[in-house]
């Protein structure tokens, strides 16, 4: 019962989030400034929210149907923070492209771990 509860205000504060973060950059983009802070921000926090629960999931059924051994999620989420952080930077330094090929690679190093991980990267596989 309390894990349903938990689950639901989850979920209740994700939605929040996601729609918070939706009108945000609609404001922005009605003003006129489609590459603000703000803007660029909720961009970089709705996108690696998503791709946590993108991998864990991912990660969750794998482990179930027997593909990996091992997914620890915890790590993705530090390093999604991490990446969320030199992203936006990048993104409000150098423009958005920098900020994206940044998010992409984050993505390949953390499969590239998860595979390793897993043996499945070892020479003769």
């Amino acid at each position: 019962m309390l894990r349903a509860r938990v689950t639901r205000w989850a979920l209740v504060a994700l939605g929040a989030l996601l729609v918070l973060g939706g009108a945000t950059v609609a404001l922005a983009r009605f003003f006129g400034k489609s590459g603000s802070r703000a803007s660029i921000g909720v961009s970089v926090v709705a996108r690696w929210l998503a791709v946590y629960v993108l991998w864990s999931f991912a990660g969750g059924l794998a482990l179930t149907y027997g593909l990996l051994a091992t997914y620890y999620s915890p790590a993705f989420a530090v390093i999604g923070l991490l990446g969320a952080i030199c992203e936006y930077r990048a993104s409000v330094r150098v423009g958005r492209e920098r900020g994206l090929a940044i998010f992409v690679g984050v993505q390949l190093a953390w499969l590239v771990f998860v595979l390793f991980q897993n043996g499945m990267l070892v020479a003769g596989w």
